[in-house]
């Protein structure tokens, strides 16, 4: 986080924040679409388990009320008809037939069978008023269908149906009595009814059964164990919906709906998956939307944080410009955020306070160059007098001391001049002169009155040969590139060493010369400055306090206001170069030759 920009750390933050809100919307909205799903889901098994209860109980009052219809024709109104009569009415309900697939009776006040439709061995004159079913209904004469029993004669898991045959008058005078067989019933929902994954269960409360798993060898399959199947458990427990897990991790929705007419429990489950797969997929697609969301949020928090600190960047490139080029480089927009108006303001106000120092202190180097010239020249001229032995020939100490003290002065004379040169370059003062020059005359020129100066450096200088095409350019100020160029070459070379002057063409329209050492060449470091005022590689070493660091900066200045350049390379020593056009004359040549 340390060398994040501030537009970095600004994106990153709003991303997490984003990120932990969606986190968060997504933690909940999961939550409560799985509890959303689970109370829909809940719901529609108690549906499920009340319509199967309604098909049921409608199927049993059906077959109550056919049994209803049929005993009001077993009387004539004030006694049972006779048993052959009504055997043969039985025998005509080929209906209610299908109803009562264990067969059609009447029974006597007794509860005495005297009557059947189909005849099953030992069950006419049998007495069934010492079953319960039988009881309950003689206590209430009312009609009544018992719970699931095991048949007296016919050995099945049956349910009986019982009406009662009054008089005119109300009296009681027996039975319409039906029985069907729960193994192959059409009592309970076909299975196709139930939901593919789902369970449907019917339980018999009294016994403890499971009336839908009734079969041929298992008249009364038995409910688990309590604690082996918590599913059957909780739906005994009373509490008519809600999630159970298994043993196994099974985990189920269920709903329960009670019959108390039969005393069955029917029980409606699905598995937890069922909720949790829809709720799953929602929540998959809200993460597919948050993420594209977040996507367009990052690029939109990208591009607000580069809106944002763009003018932070501006700011810090003026400021890199002024320190690295100390150049002006203008005044900011004082828009924007608060913020940014504030410090561009503050900027502003540091270029006015740097521009008047830079005014004074140029003023101040004009005004001493010019105070320090006139005396300067002077002493410059009575120095040369001297070595020239125009006051009289001089001893031999008194010559040496001259030639140190006039060697001295030219040095003087040199950086004067620089400062001056620099000051007009600032102005735009400073005019140059071009004319054809010849690039071998220049360099020998050069080399010639640079020559004590390398010998004083224990420096060698060597001049190369050059292309005879002449160049355009002011010849003092040519020389005083050169003068520049060979007086760094001799400062920063090792002793012993060459420093050599030479030219090429840099295709037809160019010439480049070029001042060539042994030394080590500029830091890498500090090439982005080479040409820079007042830059000096070296500068806490003595042979940077030799110069001012505007030398290579008045050379840069001169090359341009003649239409060339300077430039620098390293290839076995430093190499700085100046490169200028070919004068128009033997461009011309050139374009001849060529063609």
């Amino acid at each position: 986080m340390k060398n994040l920009s501030f537009g970095g750390r600004f994106a990153i933050l709003s991303v997490c924040s984003t990120l932990l809100t969606v986190g968060l919307l997504a933690f909940v909205a999961y939550r409560e679409l799985v509890a959303d799903f689970e109370q829909v889901l809940t719901q529609r098994q108690q549906l499920e388990a009340q319509s199967y209860a309604n098909r049921v109980n409608q199927r049993l009052q059906l077959r109550l009320s056919s049994l209803g219809a049929l005993a009001a024709q077993m009387t004539d109104g004030t006694r049972l008809l006779p048993a052959e009569t009504l055997a043969r009415i039985l025998q005509r309900q080929s209906l209610l037939a299908d109803f009562f697939d264990i067969g059609l009776l009447v029974f006597d006040e007794n509860a005495v069978a005297i009557a059947e439709n189909q005849y099953v061995p030992g069950r006419l004159g049998t007495s069934y008023a010492d079953r319960s079913h039988f009881r309950e209904a003689l206590a209430s004469r009312e009609p009544y269908i018992s719970r699931p029993i095991i048949g007296r004669t016919t050995g099945v898991m049956l349910v009986s149906f019982l009406h009662p045959i009054k008089a005119d008058d109300g009296r009681f005078l027996g039975f319409a009595g039906g029985s069907i067989n729960l193994n192959n019933t059409a009592l309970l929902p076909e299975p196709v009814a139930v939901t593919p994954n789902a369970v449907f269960k019917v339980l018999d409360t009294q016994n403890f059964t499971r009336v839908d798993a009734i079969e041929p060898d298992n008249l009364m399959p038995e409910l688990p164990a309590p604690g082996e199947s918590p599913l059957i458990d909780a739906a005994l427990s009373g509490i008519t919906s809600g999630v159970v897990e298994e043993s196994d991790g099974q985990r189920w929705i269920y709903a329960t709906k009670h019959l108390e007419r039969v005393g069955w429990l029917f029980l409606r489950a699905v598995p937890y998956e069922q909720a949790t797969a829809p709720a799953r997929a929602s929540f998959q697609q809200f993460v597919a939307i948050s993420g594209v969301l977040v996507l367009v949020m990052l690029a939109l928090v990208l591009a607000l944080s580069r809106i944002t600190t763009a003018p932070l960047e501006r700011m810090a490139a003026r400021l890199r410009t002024m320190t690295r080029q100390m150049e002006n480089p203008g005044r900011l927009a004082e828009t924007g955020a608060p913020e940014i108006r504030s410090l561009a303001r503050a900027f502003n106000q540091l270029l006015e306070e740097r521009e008047a120092l830079d005014e004074l202190k140029n003023q101040f180097v004009s005004n001493i160059s010019h105070e320090l010239r006139t005396p300067l020249t002077s002493i410059n001229g009575s120095l040369t007098l001297l070595a020239s032995n125009a006051a009289g020939p001089l001893p031999d100490k008194a010559n040496r001391m001259v030639k140190v003290a006039l060697r001295n002065s030219d040095q003087l004379q040199r950086l004067i001049g620089d400062l001056l040169d620099f000051n007009k370059a600032l102005a735009g003062e400073l005019a140059v002169k071009t004319q054809p020059v010849i690039p071998a005359e220049i360099l020998a020129e050069a080399a010639s009155s640079n020559r004590a100066l390398a010998e004083i450096h224990n420096i060698r200088l060597v001049q190369e040969t050059a292309p005879d095409a002449q160049i355009m350019a002011d010849p003092y100020r040519l020389k005083q590139i050169l003068d520049n160029f060979i007086s760094n070459a001799c400062k920063f070379s090792p002793a012993g060493s060459t420093v050599t002057l030479s030219a090429h063409r840099e295709g037809n329209l160019r010439v480049r010369l070029v001042v060539a050492d042994q030394g080590e060449g500029v830091p890498e470091l500090f090439l982005p400055r080479l040409f820079h005022r007042f830059a000096q590689a070296e500068a806490g070493s003595d042979r940077a306090r030799a110069g001012t660091g505007l030398g290579l900066a008045i050379c840069d200045q001169l090359a341009t206001l003649m239409g060339g350049q300077v430039g620098y390379f390293y290839q076995r020593g430093a190499h700085f170069w100046v490169e200028l056009p070919i004068a128009p004359t033997d461009q011309s040549e050139n374009r001849d030759e060529d063609a």
